[in-house]
């Protein structure tokens, strides 16, 4: 049967980058600064695969609307992009420089980028070198417009959705997004301006969800 990188999931692909950052690792040594990784490569290709370290879009928003402060939230694109926006509470740390001192292996450290694949690489690297509390925003930027900026009610909605909608409407007002209403619930979010950089205002939204993971051990 002829394979196609194309009719992998997601997940799928990012196991599959980190187990050749991890044949790389042991071959070629690590090509980024402070790292000397010790690597179980198929062990961090099945969490990965099966989303054990994924924080959601939904559930990081709840954190920052309560005011939690007990996580690192760290953006890996390139400092222009973090400029023109980046996620509340969010600090910038470039891929290579993750070796450089500046993230503590007992912290709880969220990682996102524009989709998955830079935030698999890091959270490979942090993980291979004894990071316990490492995650990885699911979906990257790219879910937190979807999910948080710009929810989607779709004309053919079920009570159950619109019901969950009047709550993601509160959350995405909350950071200064925009709800989309119709079309259907697999409607590509069309380009939208992201919201100013400023501290997100007005009434705390009450969300219910999952409780917090637990950090890895």
């Amino acid at each position: 049967m002829k394979f196609s990188l194309s009719s992998l999931t997601l997940n799928q692909k990012l196991a599959i980058v980190v187990g050749v950052l991890g044949f790389l690792a042991v071959f070629a040594g690590s090509p980024y600064r402070g790292f000397t990784s010790k690597i179980d490569s198929q062990e961090l290709a099945s969490i990965v695969e099966k989303e054990i370290d994924h924080i959601s879009p939904e559930e990081l928003a709840g954190w920052i609307i309560a005011g939690n402060v007990d996580y690192r939230l760290v953006d890996l694109r390139k400092e222009k992009d973090f400029a023109e926006y980046h996620i509340p509470t969010a600090e910038n740390i470039l891929l290579p420089t993750l070796g450089d001192g500046q993230l503590e292996r007992g912290e709880k450290i969220i990682l996102y980028s524009v989709g998955g694949i830079h935030s698999a690489q890091a959270w490979f690297l942090l993980k291979a070198n004894g990071y316990k509390g490492v995650y990885i925003l699911r979906g990257g930027l790219e879910e937190w417009k979807d999910k948080v900026l710009f929810p989607r009610l779709a004309d053919n909605a079920s009570p159950q959705e619109v019901a969950a909608f009047e709550k993601s409407k509160l959350v995405s007002q909350f950071f200064g997004g925009t709800p989309q209403i119709g079309g259907t619930a697999v409607a590509a979010t069309p380009t939208m301006a992201l919201p100013k950089l400023e501290a997100p205002s007005g009434t705390q939204p009450k969300i219910s969800g999952p409780k917090k993971k637990k950090e890895g051990c």
